[in-house]
């Protein structure tokens, strides 16, 4: 069940925002807004629930700038007429697709950079995740969301090297970033893409 907040807008309306925390050991807490308008907050586990309202009281106007952003994308996005039948097949055509493009194009990235990867992932599996783009187990195994395939290549190349530097920094320190940014330079473009398109890619 999501919780929900009254919050002040640049205009001093009053607006009603629904929002879900996601608690874990982090350091900091982040923000952002799911396919479905939805805010997302993930805060380390020791940060209780009127801090939270604390902090969503401070970011007011970065939250209903980001609302007002996504409502306004709502309206110009196409309708998309699919039918349950045509969305599934189209799903599993993305899903295959997945399948055979990802695990290339991390072999690609780890052939061209043995140095940074001394060792190979266990496996790759594509997943239909509600809140994540891609994860990295302990046991090597890299995950993906199928919905990837939605986004522009080099996008979905950013999301493949994120894990695969996870296979060496199980973490986002500053050496997980150098991992990164040395094979591409410009992710922090990709990163920001995707955090702020994020919720189009869907067939819905």
């Amino acid at each position: 069940m999501n919780n929900s907040i009254l919050l002040k807008n640049k205009q001093n309306m009053t607006i009603t925002v629904e929002y879900e925390v996601f608690r874990s050991k982090r350091k900091s807490y982040s923000l952002s807004l799911n396919e479905n308008g939805i805010l997302i907050v993930r805060i380390p586990l020791y940060v209780h629930d009127k801090e939270v309202e604390q902090i969503l009281s401070q970011k007011q106007f970065w939250i209903t700038d980001r609302l007002e952003e996504y409502e306004e994308r709502q309206r110009s996005k196409p309708i998309n007429n699919y039918t349950k039948t045509q969305r599934l097949a189209l799903e599993k055509r993305y899903k295959e697709a997945a399948r055979e493009l990802i695990p290339k194009r991390a072999a690609y990235y780890i052939s061209a950079y043995p140095a940074l990867f001394p060792h190979s992932y266990s496996r790759i599996t594509v997943r239909d995740q509600k809140t994540r783009w891609g994860s990295c187990s302990s046991k090597g195994t890299l995950s993906f969301n199928w919905r990837l395939m939605l986004a522009p290549p080099a996008v979905l190349d950013y999301v493949i090297v994120h894990e695969l530097c996870h296979l060496t920094h199980m973490n986002h320190s500053r050496d997980f970033w150098e991992c990164v940014g040395t094979i591409l330079p410009d992710y922090k473009k990709h990163k920001k893409w995707l955090k702020e398109h994020g919720h189009e890619l869907t067939l819905s």
